[in-house]
């Protein structure tokens, strides 16, 4: 059953961090179009430096979880390598429900009421341009819910090795 629950996550994580990944495309344009007219026909626009940062930023946010489903965050373990795995499963399982899980439904939380209020104010950037902030603000909490998830995708997969199923049952 656990095994089903992770496996539906991860695909899904998976599968929606191969498509996120392909917003570097729109911003490779953005950003050769922006040095073409700066520089090859001293127009600059008022939209393209903004537009690089939000199309950067959800595709970064994207990731959070895109990495953990990959095992790409950065972990210190010069102990744990040393342990059994279902002990370096224990400890992990235990640091995702101590420490992870908790900031991370924080996180959750706070940035969706943050968003739910940039929705509900249709709240717009403080530039020349002024372009609807609210969506990328939703983008976020969706994000760390996601991030989320997977967190509770890993937690589970930690929890089966640390009862005995082998690191590739889990």
């Amino acid at each position: 059953m656990l095994k089903k629950i992770t496996s539906a996550i991860d695909w899904f994580t998976t599968t929606l961090g191969d498509w996120t990944a392909m917003l570097i495309i729109p911003l490779l344009l953005v950003v050769l179009y922006e040095v073409t007219m700066r520089y090859g026909f001293s127009s600059p626009t008022v939209w393209a430096f903004e537009m690089t940062t939000f199309l950067y930023g959800i595709h970064y946010m994207f990731g959070y979880s895109y990495a953990e489903v990959k095992d790409g965050h950065v972990r210190v373990d010069i102990f744990t390598s040393m342990l059994r795995p279902r002990v370096r499963a224990t400890i992990g399982a235990l640091t995702y429900l101590v420490m992870f899980m908790p900031v991370m439904v924080c996180l959750t939380i706070w940035t969706s009421k943050f968003a739910w209020y940039a929705v509900q104010t249709r709240e717009l950037n403080s530039t020349s341009w002024a372009p609807a902030i609210y969506p990328y603000k939703v983008v976020m909490a969706v994000c760390f819910f996601l991030l989320l998830l997977q967190g509770v995708s890993s937690f589970l997969k930690q929890v089966r090795i640390a009862l005995g199923a082998g690191e590739e049952d889990a």
